[in-house]
């Protein structure tokens, strides 16, 4: 059993299982649930059983249906309203938490029929802020590029051309094994456990041979490894990439991995008009809206949108009989 659910009674824990065998979530979003679920009960114990013990020391162990069943939607606003008001969560760590809540009474109405009636249904969700994503301008990208050297360099260039490049999520980089890669084609596993191929280009390709000839030969079949020989981590990359950006002279605090990745939707869709449903498939998106954050146009697109349009040149002319 992993750690996150320990604290969890096995109702919660069976929910756990069943979106990461059944429904196929990665593990990380599974412990997202487990700890968000281990907020809430532990609210919710505290406030049912008035309780002195503070919150991270409440045990939830015992929950069960019949707790489950004497939590009023009232509890739910009020708990949200504690997120808001004691833990100072913003309004899109409120929508996840919820998001997370909603999904489990689905699973114990829809899935396994334990509540006759689903009160979390028609919660409404937090309205989030659709702020435009944080990139990097191609000259940006370019300056990061050339910023690599020190003893793992092959290796630090060939992670960032393929989050340039490539559009990966920083766990889908980390997941990267040799046999993921065949000539110029690079599968990844994604979300759910859902594959994508990919194909490199000649910049990747050429910083995949030169990390080739320099990666320790050893028992490992990942394709990146630390400064150890073994396969790097999330957090090490993660490490290695802000060091990068600090490096560069780039603001550290406001670019990350993650950040590349809108790097690279960005540059396919402002310099290489790649179109939406292509980026989709490049950035393995389940749902067409998720990558139409990526697609923020500027000025600059804006006017050469209007300026392709075939009426740009018409010249009205005169009708002498008129």
């Amino acid at each position: 059993m992993s750690d996150y659910m320990k604290n969890h009674s096995q109702l919660v824990r069976n929910f756990l299982s069943h979106k990461l065998t059944i429904e196929g979530k990665s593990p990380l979003t599974v412990k997202e649930y487990a700890y968000d679920l281990q907020t809430f009960f532990r609210y919710i114990v505290k406030q049912k059983t008035a309780s002195p013990l503070p919150l991270d020391e409440i045990v939830i162990s015992q929950v069960d249906i019949q707790l489950i069943k004497s939590i009023e939607l009232t509890d739910i606003y009020e708990y949200l309203m504690y997120l808001s008001k004691e833990k100072g969560n913003g309004v899109k760590a409120r929508a996840r938490k919820l998001s997370c809540i909603k999904s489990f009474y689905k699973y114990l109405h829809i899935k396994v029929h334990l509540l006759e009636k689903d009160i979390a249904k028609d919660l409404e969700m937090p309205k989030t802020p659709k702020n435009l994503p944080r990139y990097l301008e191609l000259k940006e990208a370019q300056t990061l590029l050339n910023a690599v050297g020190g003893k793992t360099k092959e290796r630090d260039y060939l992670m960032l051309m393929i989050l340039l490049n490539c559009g990966l999520r920083v766990s889908e980089l980390q997941n990267i094994q040799l046999n993921d890669i065949r000539s110029d084609t690079l599968t990844v596993t994604g979300k759910g456990n859902k594959e994508r191929q990919l194909f490199l280009n000649e910049a990747t390709k050429k910083a995949l041979q030169d990390y080739l000839k320099v990666r320790p030969k050893n028992q490992y079949n990942a394709l990146l490894l630390s400064s150890r020989g073994t396969p790097i981590s999330v957090a090490g990359i993660q490490y290695t990439i802000k060091n990068l950006i600090r490096k560069a002279g780039l603001d550290a605090t406001k670019l990350s991995t993650h950040k590349l990745r809108h790097t690279a939707a960005t540059l396919m869709y402002k310099h290489g008009k790649v179109d939406i449903k292509t980026l989709q498939r490049v950035l393995g998106h389940e749902h067409l809206n998720t990558t139409e954050i990526y697609t923020h146009t500027d000025d600059t697109m804006v006017k050469e949108a209007i300026d392709q349009n075939p009426l740009s040149h018409f010249e009205r002319q005169e009708n002498e009989n008129k």
